[in-house]
């Protein structure tokens, strides 16, 4: 994980002196823009700082390394379920809610109960039916 932590590590040194050059344009008048780049550049240093965190734990993939073969990184990635529809329940509902934020609050307090419902749902999802456990 040796690029992506320089990568956002490099954003640091990029986005404070950025902010700093924003404010200083503006006459500091204008605080949400130098606040919000403030923040990016503190994003990526604690993204970075849990990238090179992790990949000393972890130690070094077969991307990482110049010897490093495709068939080396083959195997499991992860559990992901292909047929589970809970996901795309809880996206519909979480635009649902930024509509409502947008165009009346009656629609988010229905979209915060199908969120409700499509969270337990998908959470639950291996503990009854055919792929109980």
């Amino acid at each position: 994980m040796k690029i992506e932590t320089k990568l956002f590590l490099w954003g640091v040194p990029f986005f404070v002196p950025v902010a700093l050059v924003y404010g200083f344009l503006t006459n500091w008048s204008e605080w949400v823009g130098i606040l919000g780049l403030m923040l990016v550049g503190g994003l990526a240093g604690m993204i970075g700082f849990y990238l090179g965190f992790t990949g000393r734990r972890v130690g070094m993939r077969p991307e990482d390394r110049l010897d490093g073969e495709i068939h080396e990184g083959a195997g499991e990635q992860g559990h992901f379920s292909p047929w589970s529809w809970w996901p795309l329940m809880l996206g519909l509902a979480a635009a649902g809610g930024f509509l409502g934020l947008a165009v009346g609050w009656w629609i988010l307090y229905i979209s915060a109960g199908l969120a409700a419902i499509a969270l337990v749902g998908w959470v639950y999802e291996y503990s009854r039916g055919d792929h109980a456990h």
